[in-house]
C-alpha cells in the first residue's frame, strides 16, 4: 500500500480511461463510463466489490480522440522490453527504470516496436488515484454508468500487469506532502509563491458575497486546508480547460505547480474586476450574489465559481414565488399553484415532472386573471369607423352598435354570443376584426375548421406525456387580457372522432350562463370567460349542432347585390390591389363600367373573392407594361387597353 498524509491507496489499481475532463486531487467531478473497458472496470470492482480497498480507481485522462475511446481497443501484445526513450518523445519524462510488461498497439502506423510501446506507457502515465462514491447507471439511450469520484493524489504508472478485461497497473505515488505537514521549512522561493498565492485565494473569495453559505465555506477552507494543497483546489474551482487542468496534473513538482496555477488565479481575479466595472447599477448592486454549482471539495465537496450576477437556482424559485403573489389569481387558484410551488421546491431538477410543474406554474403567472382593457364606447366614432372598413352589413353594424350603447348603460353587461353566417367572400371574418378594433379590444382568431379532438379546446391533462392547454387559455395568454374578441372561424366544419366532440367542448365556453367558470383540463381551475366577446362564423346553420346553435345569436350575412359590389370595389378592392402591385392610381384606372361588366359577366357569386382576383389580374397585366417602360397614351381608355382586355378576359372559361 502507498500512503498520502494518511490517505492509503493500494500500490495496484484498476485503470479507467476519461476524455470528459481532469481529476485533480481534492476535488469531485462526475466521469460518464461508455467504453466497454471502463464498464467493465465498474462491474468487476465498483459493483462486485465490499471493501473500501474495492472502490479506489486510477483515473487518467485520456488525450486522444473520444471518438475512439468508444471503441474496443486493437489487440495488443507482450513484450520484454528494457528501451530508452526515443528521440521523438519529448515531452514525458520517462524513468531509465521502466521494465516489465508493455503493450504494444497493433496499428497500421509505422512505428518501430520500442516507440510503440513507449507511446502506449506515455498514454497511461500520470494519473490521479480517485475513490467512487457514487454509481448511477442507465439503459437509455444505451448502457453506460456515471460515476462520482474524488481525487485522492496522484500516482505514475510503473507497470503495466494487465491489459483484458481492462487495464491494471502497478502505480508509484508522487504527491509527498507529508514533509511539508509534518513542520520541515520551505525553500525562500517556495514560501513566497505559497504565500502569494493564499493571499490570491483570500482577494478571490472577498470579492464574492459571503452572505452566501457555501462562499462562508470555501473561506473556512482556506484556512483549514494546508496550503500545499491549494493549487489542485483552485484550479479545480475556477473556470480552466481540460489543457491547463492537464498541466496542473503533470506538475509534479510543488513548485511548479503554483508557478503553473497563479497566472489562473490571477486570471479569474482580473475577469471578476473587469465584470464588476461593466455591470449595469442595479439597486441590490451591493449585494455580489454568485452562481454556484455544486461539484465536490476536498477532502469530500467541489464549488465551481461563475460570476453570473444571480443565484440561478434560489434566485428563480423567488422570482416564480413572487409573480404568483402578484398575478392577482382568484382563491381557488392561488391556492394550488402555492401548494404546487411547495412541491417544486423539493423536487430534484433531474425528476420529469420538475419542468412540467414549472411550466404549469409560468403558465399560470402568464394568464390575464385580472387585466383587461377598457372599451371605447363612442357610437359615433364607432359608427364613422364601421362604415369606413365595411360597405352594406348594415344588420351587422347595427348589432354592435347596440351592445355599445347597452355597455353605456350597464357596465356589468356580459359578452354577446354572436354567429355570422352567410357565404364565403362576404365579410365575416373581416368584420369581426374591424369589431375589436371598434371597441378598443384585442383580437384572436381560433380556426376550428377540421378540429375533430376536444382536447384542442378544453386541453390536456397533466398525466399525458406532452400535455398542453386548450386553444382558448392559450389565446388568452396570447393576447394578455381577459376581455379579448374571440373570431371561432368555420364552426361549421367542426370534426368528431374517438378523441371526443370538440362540439360539445364548446357548448361551456359559448354558454353565457357556464362560461364565468370555465375549467381547462390542463390548468384544473376555474376561469371566468364572461368578458369574452365571442363571435362565430359559418356558411350554413345545418351542420351545427342544436345544442351549440341555441347558445348564439345567429346573424344572417346575405350577399352582396351588383351595385354593393361596384361599391366595394371602388372604395376597398381596387386601393388595395394597386397598394399590393406597386401602382399607382395614374398608372391604372377601371371605370365604374368596366367593373360592372366584371362583376355582371365573370364574377357571379355571393362575396367578392372572385372580384379581388380578376382585379388583380388587371393589376399585373399593367404591372407588366410599366416594368416594360410602356406609356398608355392619353387617347387610350384604361378599360379599351390590353392590360383591361386582360382583365376582362373570361379567366378559366
Amino acid at each position: 500500500m502507498a500512503s498520502h498524509g494518511g490517505i492509503q491507496i493500494p500500490s495496484r489499481l484498476p485503470l479507467l480511461l476519461t476524455h470528459e475532463g481532469v481529476l485533480l486531487p481534492g476535488s469531485t467531478t462526475r466521469v460518464s463510463v461508455h467504453s466497454a473497458r471502463n464498464m467493465q472496470v465498474v462491474r468487476s470492482r465498483l459493483l462486485k466489490g465490499t471493501s473500501l480497498k474495492s472502490t479506489i480507481l486510477g483515473v487518467i485522462p485520456n488525450t486522444r480522440d473520444p471518438e475512439h475511446d468508444t471503441q474496443e481497443l486493437p489487440a495488443l501484445h507482450r513484450y520484454e522490453t528494457d528501451v530508452p526513450c526515443p528521440e521523438s518523445c519529448r515531452s514525458c519524462d520517462c524513468s531509465p527504470k521502466l521494465k516489465g510488461l508493455l503493450f504494444v498497439s497493433l496499428t497500421t502506423t509505422p512505428l518501430s516496436e520500442s516507440e510503440s510501446a513507449h507511446s502506449a506507457l506515455c498514454c497511461l502515465s500520470i494519473g490521479t488515484a480517485g475513490l467512487a462514491v457514487q454509481v448511477v447507471g442507465s439503459n437509455w439511450p444505451k448502457p453506460h454508468y456515471t460515476l462520482l469520484i474524488t481525487g485522492l493524489c496522484r500516482f505514475r504508472v510503473t507497470q503495466l500487469l494487465r491489459e483484458r478485461p481492462f487495464a491494471v497497473a502497478i502505480v508509484e505515488q508522487l504527491d509527498r506532502l507529508e514533509q511539508y505537514t509534518e513542520g520541515q521549512p520551505l525553500d525562500r522561493e517556495l514560501r513566497e509563491l505559497t504565500q502569494n498565492f493564499y493571499q490570491a485565494a483570500l482577494q478571490l473569495v472577498g470579492m464574492l458575497d459571503m452572505s452566501v453559505p457555501v462562499v462562508a465555506k470555501l473561506r473556512q477552507l482556506l484556512d483549514s486546508l494546508p496550503r500545499e494543497t491549494l493549487p489542485d483546489v483552485l484550479a479545480a474551482m475556477i473556470r480552466t480547460s481540460n489543457t491547463e487542468k492537464l498541466q496542473v496534473l503533470d506538475a509534479v513538482d510543488l513548485q511548479e505547480r503554483f508557478k503553473k496555477t497563479l497566472p489562473m488565479l490571477t486570471r479569474q481575479i482580473e475577469g471578476l474586476k473587469l465584470l464588476q466595472k461593466t455591470r449595469k447599477p442595479r439597486p441590490d448592486d451591493d449585494k455580489r450574489v454568485l452562481a454556484i454549482r455544486k461539484g465536490g471539495v476536498f477532502p469530500g465537496r467541489q464549488f465551481s465559481l461563475e460570476e453570473d450576477g444571480e443565484d440561478e437556482d434560489g434566485d428563480d424559485m423567488a422570482v416564480l414565488e413572487r409573480k404568483v403573489k402578484e398575478a392577482a389569481m382568484p382563491e381557488p387558484a392561488l391556492h394550488v399553484c402555492l401548494k404546487e410551488l411547495k412541491r417544486l421546491k423539493k423536487m430534484p431538477q433531474s425528476m420529469p415532472e420538475y419542468a412540467l410543474t414549472r411550466n404549469y406554474l409560468e403558465l399560470m403567472v402568464e394568464l390575464p386573471w385580472t387585466k383587461s382593457t377598457s372599451d371605447c364606447l363612442d357610437i359615433r366614432a364607432a359608427r364613422v369607423l364601421l362604415d369606413n372598413d365595411h360597405y352594406a352589413l348594415e344588420k351587422l353594424k347595427r348589432r354592435v352598435l347596440e351592445y355599445l350603447a347597452v355597455r353605456q348603460l350597464r357596465s356589468t353587461l356580459k359578452g354577446p354570443i354572436l354567429c355570422f353566417v352567410g357565404p364565403p367572400g362576404v365579410g365575416k371574418t373581416s368584420v369581426g376584426r374591424s369589431i375589436a378594433r371598434t371597441l378598443g379590444r384585442e383580437f384572436h382568431r381560433i380556426a376550428l375548421g377540421g378540429v375533430c379532438d376536444q382536447s384542442d379546446v378544453r386541453g390536456h391533462r397533466r398525466t399525458y406525456v406532452g400535455s398542453m392547454p386548450g386553444r382558448i387559455i392559450n389565446g388568452l395568454k396570447t393576447v394578455g387580457v381577459n376581455n379579448p374578441v374571440f373570431l371561432l372561424d368555420e364552426v361549421d366544419k367542426l370534426g368528431k372522432s374517438l378523441q371526443g366532440d370538440p362540439a360539445a367542448a364548446l357548448l361551456e365556453v359559448l354558454d353565457p350562463e357556464q362560461n364565468h367558470s370555465f375549467t381547462d383540463h390542463y390548468l384544473n381551475v376555474p376561469f371566468d370567460l364572461s368578458q369574452v366577446l365571442f363571435i362565430a362564423t359559418a356558411n350554413t346553420t345545418s351542420t351545427i349542432p342544436p345544442a351549440l346553435l341555441d347558445r348564439m345569436e345567429v346573424i344572417q350575412v346575405p350577399g352582396y347585390t351588383q351595385e354593393e359590389k361596384v361599391e366595394i370595389a371602388h372604395r376597398h378592392l381596387i386601393p388595395h390591389q394597386l397598394e399590393q402591385h406597386g401602382l399607382t392610381p395614374q398608372q391604372l384606372q377601371i371605370p365604374q363600367d368596366t367593373t360592372h361588366e366584371i362583376i355582371s359577366k365573370y364574377t357571379r357569386e355571393a362575396g367578392v373573392r372572385s372580384l379581388e382576383r380578376k382585379i388583380g389580374a388587371i393589376c399585373r397585366a399593367v404591372a407588366v407594361k410599366v416594368a416594360e417602360g410602356h406609356k398608355m397614351s392619353k387617347a387610350e381608355s384604361p378599360g379599351e387597353t390590353e392590360a383591361g382586355r386582360a382583365g376582362t378576359t373570361p379567366l378559366g372559361r
